[in-house]
């Protein structure tokens, strides 16, 4: 059976997770601040961690952050309060592989983390190395290099550049790219493209703020640019 561990000290929001990924068929582990959380994914290793910003002891940067130094691969979806796209942009950062923003639907919440557990590493067909300006990336660990530095790269970081690439100088709508990765037909105003890319261009371009290689198709959504 999939495990899955809730760390949230919001008691309602707690019980609610756990009520709905067991009738949907999944093991449920609970930590209610965050060094729990970092010990029961060490000692229990959950097949996928929900994550909550605020918590007591260590927040959910933190827990992020020391899960992924220690070398934890497994998805890591964070739960943040809605409008806070730096918080977002923050987890994405330290590698979280994707977010969900409060209050959110047990739908979307659920296809989310199916999306999650299907997660692999690079698809037949495609190179594990690949090279974007100075940055190299293996895209089956997810370490992308440049000058030095290593950044992680989330799951759905990844399959974001494997389809830009793929349709190289050619626009590629946000509609699509969140229907293919995502599987979320249902949220087409879902900001989550976009944060992912804002986390992208910081591990990846030069200078984020005029990219050189992602660049913005206004109206439309991204396209990649050798």
């Amino acid at each position: 059976m999939t495990r899955i561990l809730i760390a949230e000290d919001e008691p309602d929001m707690l019980m609610g997770l756990r009520e709905n990924l067991e009738m949907d068929g999944y093991e449920v582990l609970e930590a209610t601040d965050g060094a729990a959380a970092v010990e029961l994914a060490h000692r229990d290793r959950p097949d996928l961690i929900l994550l909550d910003v605020m918590m007591p002891k260590l927040d959910g940067f933190e827990v992020c952050k020391r899960l992924r130094e220690s070398g934890y691969t497994v998805p890591i979806v964070m739960l943040t309060a809605r409008g806070q796209e730096e918080d977002v942009v923050r987890g994405l950062e330290l590698g979280a592989d994707d977010y969900i923003t409060k209050p959110f639907g047990v739908a979307e919440m659920l296809a989310r983390i199916k999306t999650c557990l299907r997660r692999s590493g690079a698809v037949a067909g495609v190179s594990k190395m690949m090279t974007i300006g100075e940055t190299e990336i293996d895209l089956v660990s997810g370490a992308a290099v440049r000058g030095g530095v290593t950044y992680r790269l989330g799951h759905f970081e990844i399959e974001i550049v494997k389809m830009l690439v793929e349709h190289a100088e050619q626009p590629v709508d946000r509609r699509d790219l969140l229907s293919r990765i995502w599987g979320l037909e249902a949220f087409p105003a879902d900001r989550t493209v976009d944060n992912h890319i804002v986390s992208l261009r910081r591990k990846l371009e030069k200078d984020p703020k005029h990219p050189r290689h992602i660049l913005t198709v206004h109206s439309i959504g991204y396209k990649f640019v050798p």
